[in-house]
């Protein structure tokens, strides 16, 4: 399958292109990025062209993969998915609404393939772990915390501007998302608070009548910087196990189910229309925190 990589930033180095160029069933095509003299530098490394617009990108590839910010990758997304090339995209899948549900609705229009970059959900032993407890069931809470900075000496993403002006909510939030929303299901009530260094709670009702709690930040003193996350019910209290995992190798995990799906298999489970749901869930935080009340959505 022909590739096109947009995005030309820490993590398109770190982990997309490294996997494109190395996956077996995939042919790394081009790069564009919105610095044309980095978009050449990274094609360069690879011994692939660098396109100097989106439209000509997406009309030579099957498939896009992006690592931008989500304002600027959910446009590039949508004329991709309407352009009927799958893909593979960055979390949040957009900043709003009614974009995450426009490539979505794209998507299912053209019978594509699609899958969102939620880094461990694709380490196998976390996968795992997630289906069984959901298969377990019984579960009355869930409790994460996903506090840390990216501000400290020598972290690539501390420098990137939608993740200063967004925060904790947006940068990690998904991640949260991503556990809980497998086990208990989607979200039919959203609460949230804002407090010192982008520290935002979250207490979220689920269609299970379960609740969860969410403590997310990008910003916290480095003393105070922790991730854990919790199941509590009938089976007790069941930690989320901490794991080893490693960008490029989760990301070629994500490949394979793309192309599997792409061939006929089935949809992975972080697709575009999980994308959306995350970024419904991010909104209505967004509404709840600034508003100081209860943001409710259809299930």
């Amino acid at each position: 399958m022909r590739f096109g990589l947009f995005g030309t930033g820490p993590w398109a180095h770190m982990t997309h292109a490294p996997a494109l160029a190395a996956h077996p069933g995939v042919e790394f095509v081009g790069v564009w990025g919105r610095n044309p003299d980095k978009a050449e530098a990274l094609a360069g490394e690879y011994g692939v062209r660098a396109y100097p617009t989106v439209d000509g990108l997406i009309a030579d590839v099957d498939a896009i993969a992006v690592a931008l910010p989500p304002d600027v990758q959910a446009p590039i997304a949508l004329a991709a998915a309407r352009a009927r090339k799958h893909l593979l995209l960055d979390k949040p899948v957009a900043l709003t609404v009614a974009e995450a549900d426009a490539i979505a609705a794209a998507v299912a229009e053209g019978r594509l393939a699609s899958a969102v970059f939620f880094t461990r959900r694709f380490v196998p032993q976390l996968q795992e772990f997630l289906e069984q407890t959901r298969k377990t069931g019984g579960w009355v809470e869930a409790r994460v915390h996903h506090v840390g900075s990216i501000y400290e000496e020598g972290n690539p993403f501390g420098a990137s501007p939608w993740r200063r002006e967004r925060g904790g909510l947006w940068d990690v939030g998904p991640h949260a998302l991503a556990l809980v929303l497998p086990v208990l299901g989607p979200v039919t009530e959203v609460t949230a608070m804002v407090g010192p260094r982008d520290m935002t709670h979250l207490l979220l009702r689920h269609a299970s009548e379960a609740i969860s709690t969410l403590t997310l930040s990008v910003d916290t003193p480095p003393a105070a910087a922790r991730q854990e996350a919790v199941f509590a019910g009938k089976a007790g209290v069941v930690a989320v196990p901490a794991m080893r995992w490693e960008p490029v190798q989760a990301f070629t995990r994500m490949l394979d189910e793309l192309l599997a799906a792409a061939d006929g298999g089935p949809q992975p489970q972080l697709d575009v229309r999980f994308g959306a749901a995350v970024t419904a869930v991010l909104a209505a935080a967004e509404e709840a925190a600034r508003t100081g009340r209860t943001v409710r959505l259809t299930a």
